[in-house]
């Protein structure tokens, strides 16, 4: 129960960084808004005393160079069913001055007790910073005598509506310590076309607390970005980026509780910061 929230807790806030976000970069979220052909996180799919879980959010972000500020309200659910986890979500947001739609949907599979399985598919509304679609696929493999080591092997494709792709692969870890402490990291690839833009980002992650207490985690991401697209033609290419994160979730009552978070993203370009608040409910 404990892991299934921690890494739920992660799925939900890279679902409210990363899923709909910027045109195409490559790593992440879950990384945040800034790193958009970032995977989102699925959670380990064990039995839960509450399968549905609904989280909504609201986000206002400021942007340095005459950028303006972004904003974004969504919700997410998640719907625990023998041995699927569905994930579904639905986002609205204005980021450079234009208005845009996302939706998203996602299945983890526990194949074994060793090893689960996630697909996750989702598309914008045409808004040049959301993707036409994306598909994000994940294997991973529990490892050590206490499957306390949980090994993840991520493949990604997005495309953009101006036309551009990313194309990556991810290696990561998430590792449970004997007390409420979690690790997590990744390594991710990135492919982007036209030009054949190469390019690798990283992030680790720490998770500290307990479910139905609170929770904090802290995040920081940093590499190179393919292509970012910041307006109708405009778009930055082969660029180096950091994003640090600092989120708290905590329960007030049995079945419900608030969630926040403070986020720093940053380029050669212009510097992001804001804050996402969110209530959270369990049923069932």
């Amino acid at each position: 129960m404990q892991r299934k929230s921690v890494i739920q807790f992660l799925g939900c806030l890279s679902a409210c960084l990363a899923i709909p976000c910027v045109a195409q970069t490559n790593l992440p979220a879950a990384v945040p808004a800034a790193a958009p052909a970032a995977a989102p996180a699925a959670p380990v799919p064990t039995p839960a005393s509450t399968p549905i879980e609904i989280d909504t959010y609201a986000s206002y972000q400021n942007l340095s160079a005459g950028y303006g500020q972004w904003s974004e309200t969504g919700v997410l659910g998640t719907y625990a069913v023998g041995a699927n986890v569905l994930q579904g979500q639905l986002a609205g947001m204005r980021r450079f001055g234009e208005p845009g739609k996302y939706a998203g949907f996602g299945d983890t599979l526990t194949i074994n007790p060793d090893w689960y399985a996630s697909l996750n598919v989702g598309a914008g509304d045409g808004a040049f910073y959301l993707p036409r679609y994306r598909v994000d696929a994940f294997i991973n493999r529990k490892l050590l005598a206490r499957k306390n080591l949980v090994a993840t092997l991520g493949l990604s494709y997005y495309l953009a509506p101006d036309g551009h792709t990313d194309r990556s692969v991810g290696l990561g870890a998430i590792y449970y310590f004997t007390q409420p402490l979690v690790l997590q990291g990744e390594v991710r690839f990135n492919n982007s076309n036209p030009g054949g833009v190469d390019t690798r980002q990283q992030f680790i992650a720490a998770t500290w607390g307990a479910a139905k207490a609170t929770q904090i985690i802290g995040r920081y991401a940093w590499g190179m970005e393919g292509y970012q697209t910041i307006g109708a033609g405009v778009q930055l290419v082969d660029f180096s980026s950091t994003d640090a994160s600092l989120a708290v979730r905590h329960w007030l009552g049995s079945n419900w509780g608030v969630s926040a978070m403070l986020e720093r993203y940053q380029n050669p370009y212009y510097n992001r910061k804001g804050v996402t608040l969110g209530l959270f409910w369990q049923l069932g």
